[in-house]
């Protein structure tokens, strides 16, 4: 009897750790194992001390700008696991491309980002996001080229960050869209950085949400970015 007790105690045991498993679960995964999700770049470029006291005059904006160190774009989604949502962020660092300006105003903008290099806190994730979504061998970059030019707010300053609207061209999968971008441009020491997010639906660029079985992504997500930019020398 004592021996029966034991393993009806110890079957008890097991089952209320299979609840507690259970419940707990989808908060350990959101928690521990995908972690915080990164912050938002536009939020990111405004927090306190983000930037450096500008060392540009406005006459100083007119020319070619391009893409330098400490600029990254990826993507933002949230998953759902039992109820339970987690924001996920997948960043790359390698982005290029060319500003143009006339005075105060954006005449022309090219934006590449590698997306093969894209990564998150998954690498199965990335495997699911660069094999079979985005199908990186056959479309290795995505692209932003704005569609008009995008003139600064009256009474801008290089001292304080500005917040406009751009119309672009986003290319995805070989797939093109129309676009409009909520754009925190800011000048740090002599360089420009512009953030943003541009709201995206996967199905419209013919990509399907990633499905990694445990977790239900949802269909619709952001394409980030913060984009530092220096000018040309001699421009």
């Amino acid at each position: 009897m004592a021996t029966r007790s034991r393993l009806l105690i110890i079957g008890g045991i097991i089952v209320v750790l299979g609840i507690v498993a259970a419940l707990a679960g989808p908060i350990v995964y959101r928690d521990l194992i995908a972690g915080p999700a990164a912050d938002e770049p536009t939020a990111e470029l405004q927090e306190a001390g983000a930037l450096e006291p500008s060392t540009l005059e406005e006459g100083e904006l007119a020319g070619t700008w391009t893409v330098t160190s400490g600029s990254y774009a990826g993507y933002r989604v949230d998953e759902v696991l039992n109820g339970t949502d987690v924001t996920v962020t997948g960043r790359t660092e390698q982005v290029s491309g060319t500003v143009e300006t006339s005075e105060m105003t954006v005449t022309a903008a090219t934006i590449t980002v590698d997306v093969a290099s894209i990564t998150t806190d998954s690498s199965n994730r990335d495997e699911y996001f660069r094999n079979r979504a985005l199908l990186v061998e056959q479309y290795p970059t995505a692209t932003f080229e704005l569609a008009g030019p995008i003139a600064a707010p009256e009474g801008a300053s290089v001292d304080e960050p500005q917040t406009v609207a751009a119309t672009g061209i986003l290319t995805m999968a070989g797939v093109s869209r129309d676009v409009t971008v909520e754009l925190v441009a800011a000048v740090s020491g002599s360089t420009v950085q512009v953030a943003g997010q541009i709201p995206v639906t996967f199905a419209d660029y013919g990509v399907e949400a990633p499905n990694l079985g445990f977790v239900q992504v949802e269909p619709s997500g952001f394409v980030e970015f913060l984009v530092v930019f220096e000018k040309l020398e001699g421009d």
